[in-house]
């Protein structure tokens, strides 16, 4: 295996309204689609050539099993395990003028245990979601999957600001010291390092062996074994940037666990991002290959 992922497996809703009427009825568009920032990554990962699994809990459902058929479609390889008393995970986003509001129901994702974990996950590389870390729910198996995974290359994701200030930037260093990898995009890099940009990426790159800040419209940043790399965003019309961060992720990973120059790999994942920002879908199309 390249790269497996392991945390969170969704169940997107997305809403499309020029406006919300409290309490009463408007007219839109709403649309359903997998998501959840493991099954995203290894999707992209997929996408990119790699041999991709992901490790989830899902709830005995439609949902769960629909999730379960589009990662085979899409190439991935689906370890989940079924919660009888949890429904599957469901994520509803709601975009109104100029505005995104989401409400997330984590469902069976928070109840994923060691237990549904093999005692190795040998693979190229590893991602722990860092939904899994951040929260008392998961947590345990979020650090499982660190300590068994037999992997060159082992990343977390920061996941979301807040969330990292209501944690513990300390405590979260110490519970990620076994990955050599960190995501974050901007507001999660300042969250942990109090920095901006580059003084950011340098910071988390004194920690860890790769360090990616992810910059949206501005591109991202990588500090790889002390030496700092750029890449810019390609120009598109953004439409909708949910996922993009995960798609970087999971071919960045999948780029390194096969042996790709770090320039390439941080190119491949910001075209990536950009796919999916550009409205691509936060999952490629099936077949689709890069």
């Amino acid at each position: 295996m390249d790269v497996t992922t392991v945390g969170d497996v969704m169940l997107d809703v997305r809403v499309d309204a020029g406006a919300l009427a409290r309490g009463g009825d408007v007219h839109g568009r709403v649309s359903i689609q997998p998501g959840g920032t493991s099954a995203n990554a290894a999707v992209w990962a997929s996408w990119a050539g790699a041999k991709a699994r992901v490790h989830a809990r899902v709830g005995d459902d439609l949902a769960g099993r629909l999730l379960e058929r589009e990662l085979h479609e899409h190439g991935v390889e689906p370890l989940l395990a079924i919660d009888a008393s949890a429904p599957t995970g469901t994520m509803l986003v709601v975009h109104e003028a100029g505005e995104r509001s989401m409400v997330a129901d984590r469902g069976a994702n928070a109840r994923l245990l060691p237990d549904d974990l093999p005692a190795r996950i040998a693979s190229g590389a590893v991602l722990v979601s860092g939904y899994l870390l951040l929260q008392e729910e998961g947590h345990e198996a979020g650090m499982a999957a660190l300590d068994r995974a037999d992997a060159t290359w082992i990343a977390v994701e920061a996941a979301s600001w807040p969330m990292v200030e209501s944690f513990g930037v300390e405590r979260f260093f110490k519970d990620a010291e076994r990955a050599n990898i960190l995501f974050a995009n901007e507001r999660e890099a300042h969250a942990l390092t109090g920095c901006e940009d580059e003084a950011a990426a340098k910071a988390l790159g004194d920690r860890f062996r790769i360090a990616a800040v992810k910059l949206g419209a501005r591109g991202a940043l990588l500090s790889f074994d002390g030496r700092l790399l750029t890449a810019p965003a390609e120009p598109v019309v953004e439409v909708d940037p949910t996922g993009a961060g995960d798609a970087f992720d999971g071919v960045l990973l999948a780029e390194l666990a096969r042996g790709s120059e770090p320039e390439d790999a941080l190119a491949r994942a910001c075209h990536a991002g950009a796919l999916v920002a550009a409205g691509a879908g936060a999952w490629p199309e099936r077949g689709a290959t890069s």
